[in-house]
C-alpha cells in the first residue's frame, strides 16, 4: 500500500499491518475476522476474553493491578458501565473484556466498548495502572465508528485502519510513556496490474471488494472523483451481488446506522469495460455516475429495483 509516512514512523506498525491491507483490503469491516494480535507470554490464558464474554453478560470481575474491573448493568436494557474499584472508566451498550497484555513492561487490559448494532464496530478502550500512580484509561476510535485493529508489540500497540476506496488515514499508536500518536498515514490503493479480465464478482463478499481491480479503481476514481469514499460508504452494508440479462453484476447498499437514508447501488459490466453509480441524495432522489439518461435498460431496472423507487 502507498504510504506517505510521518516524521518518527515506526516501521514494526507496517510489518504488523494485516496482510489483507498490503493493497486496497481483500474484506470489508463486517466481513473481516475478529481482531488479531501478537500476544507475549504473560497475556496467555489471561481473562476470559470478548467471545466468551458476549455469551455470557453478568462478565465476572477481571482481577488488575490490585483492584477489581467490573463490567455491570445498572438499569435494565441500559447501557453497561466498565469501572475500576467502582471509578467509572467507560459506557454503552456493548461492553466487553478483550485481553489483559504487556507493553513496555506495564499491564494493560483491553476492552471492547460500542453502541451495537450493524456494521461499526466497537471503540478499543486501554486500561492501565501507572506505577505509584492511579488507574489510567483511553479510548481509541476512528471516525466515530470503531477501533481499527489492534496488535501488540512489546513496547506498543498498533492500530491499522481499515480503508475504503479514496481513503486517506493515519495508522495509530498507544504506549504508556507517549499515550496515543500517529505513526504513519496510509492511502488506498488497487492492485497494481489487474484489469478488466481480472474480474470475478463470486469472490467478492461485497461489491466494495470490485475497487480493487486497478482498471475498475481507475474509472471509478474518473466518475466520483472526491464523492468516491462517500459512494463507497453508501454500500458498506451490503452483500453479494447479483447479474443483469446483459451480464453486468450489481448490488446495492446503504451506510451504517443509516439505511434506508443513504444508500449506494453499484454495478460493474466486466465486458464493456463500465461502471454505474447511484447514491440517493438528500431530496430521497439518487445522485448517478453517469447520468442514468446513458445506462442500460437492464442496468436501470436493476437500480430502480434496488432503491424501491423509480428513478
Amino acid at each position: 500500500m502507498a504510504r506517505s509516512l510521518l516524521a518518527g514512523v515506526c516501521g514494526l506498525a507496517l510489518l504488523l499491518m494485516p496482510a489483507a491491507s498490503a493493497f486496497g483490503q481483500t474484506e470489508t469491516p463486517a466481513a473481516q475476522p475478529a481482531p488479531s494480535a501478537e500476544k507475549p507470554a504473560t497475556d496467555q490464558g489471561t481473562g476470559t476474553g470478548a467471545a466468551d464474554a458476549a455469551d455470557d453478560d453478568s462478565q465476572a470481575p477481571i482481577p488488575f493491578e490490585g483492584g477489581q474491573l467490573t463490567i455491570t448493568q445498572p438499569e435494565q436494557d441500559g447501557e453497561k458501565v466498565l469501572a475500576y474499584d467502582g471509578k467509572q472508566l467507560a459506557s454503552n451498550y456493548d461492553v466487553f473484556f478483550d485481553r489483559i497484555v504487556e507493553v513496555g513492561g506495564v499491564k494493560v487490559a483491553l476492552f471492547d466498548v460500542g453502541d451495537g448494532g450493524n456494521q461499526c464496530g466497537p471503540a478499543t478502550v486501554i486500561v492501565w495502572k501507572p506505577e505509584g500512580d492511579t488507574i489510567q484509561s483511553t479510548t481509541v476510535e476512528q471516525d466515530g465508528c470503531g477501533a481499527p485493529p489492534s496488535a501488540v508489540s512489546d513496547n506498543a500497540i498498533y492500530f491499522v485502519p481499515y480503508l475504503l476506496p479514496g481513503d486517506q488515514k493515519p495508522a495509530l499508536q498507544w504506549s504508556p510513556t507517549d499515550g496515543l500518536t500517529i505513526s504513519g498515514n496510509l492511502t488506498y490503493m488497487p492492485e497494481p496490474g489487474t484489469d478488466w479480465k481480472d474480474i470475478d464478482p463470486e469472490k467478492y463478499q461485497n461489491i466494495i471488494d470490485a475497487f480493487h481491480n486497478e482498471a475498475v479503481y481507475k474509472q471509478a476514481e474518473t466518475l466520483l472523483g472526491k464523492d468516491m469514499p462517500d459512494m463507497a460508504t453508501s454500500l458498506l452494508v451490503g452483500g453479494g451481488t447479483e447479474k443483469t440479462t446483459s451480464g453486468a453484476f450489481y448490488a446495492s447498499g446503504c451506510v451504517p446506522h443509516d439505511c434506508g437514508g443513504n444508500d449506494g447501488f453499484m454495478a460493474v459490466d466486466p465486458a464493456q469495460h463500465k461502471l454505474y453509480f447511484a447514491r440517493r441524495g438528500d431530496n430521497g432522489q439518487p445522485n448517478t455516475w453517469p447520468d442514468a439518461k446513458t445506462w442500460p435498460a437492464d442496468v436501470k431496472a436493476a437500480l430502480d429495483k434496488a432503491l424501491g423507487e423509480a428513478n
